[in-house]
């Protein structure tokens, strides 16, 4: 890991920020991105990274973005797009779905990885090497407990997004494959959200997962720890439950 340079989005929630510390523990030159404001400042701060600002759901944002980290750090060898969410949303009747609402999630969940991965892959291709994680969710495979329409349908574009890159890239040496979470109680969406289900909703969750315990940022970054890692060049194109197992 440490000839690699790890770009990392979405490090305001908890997942991103394990990810990128954890891949900073692992020896690789990581950068940090999130849109700009006070909550990506105070991540940037706690994780001592070299961090850039950028809406990523904005392709020219994301070509600025990707032309600074060259000049400045080198060429991206690793990324791992943890920015997504429900961007405070809760679900609602199918009548009562807003268009910009359904828009704005799509372009965090989806649009992002689209871009950026537009704006790093000739540099990876050229190198002959690269490693590209989405971070997706057992709503990318199944309806979600958010309830929130737009929610569910981007996180299963962003597993098919993820399945088409890596047909395309593979060949080059460009492995894409995607982490799908369980319930992980990593930001204040997921907190709110546990905390809605009440006591006997929450025991009847725990009930259904095999470990008997809800998941926590650290045991993503595990799994993104190996899937950036030159051990798995040989699985591409695969959508990695981490979930401690769903019945």
């Amino acid at each position: 890991m440490t000839a690699r340079l790890a770009l990392v989005t979405g490090v305001v929630g908890g997942i991103g920020a394990a990810i990128a510390q954890r891949l900073h523990d692992e020896g690789a030159q990581v950068v940090v991105s999130d849109l700009p404001g006070a909550g990506f400042e105070d991540a940037a701060r706690r994780l001592g990274l070299p961090a850039l600002g950028a809406d990523l759901g904005d392709p020219t944002e994301v070509k600025q973005m990707i032309a600074r980290i060259a000049v400045d750090h080198g060429a991206v060898d690793i990324l791992v797009n943890a920015a997504g969410g429900v961007r405070g949303q809760v679900g609602t009747p199918l009548e009562d779905v807003d268009p910009a609402a359904w828009r704005s999630l799509f372009a965090i969940n989806v649009d992002a990885t689209l871009y950026l991965s537009q704006a790093l892959v000739p540099a990876m291709k050229a190198a002959e090497w690269g490693r590209i994680v989405t971070i997706s969710s057992g709503a990318g495979l199944r309806p979600s407990l958010t309830g929130i329409h737009a929610y569910t349908a981007a996180k299963h574009a962003l597993v098919g997004l993820t399945k088409q890159l890596s047909q395309e890239l593979a060949r080059h040496g460009i492995c894409v494959n995607s982490i799908a979470p369980g319930f992980i109680l990593s930001n204040p969406a997921t907190h709110a959200q546990w905390d809605a289900l009440g006591p006997d909703k929450q025991a009847a969750l725990v009930e259904r997962i095999h470990t008997r315990r809800l998941g926590t940022p650290e045991d993503i970054a595990a799994a993104a720890a190996f899937l950036t890692s030159d051990q798995a060049s040989w699985i591409s194109g695969q959508i990695l439950s981490v979930d401690g197992g769903i019945s």
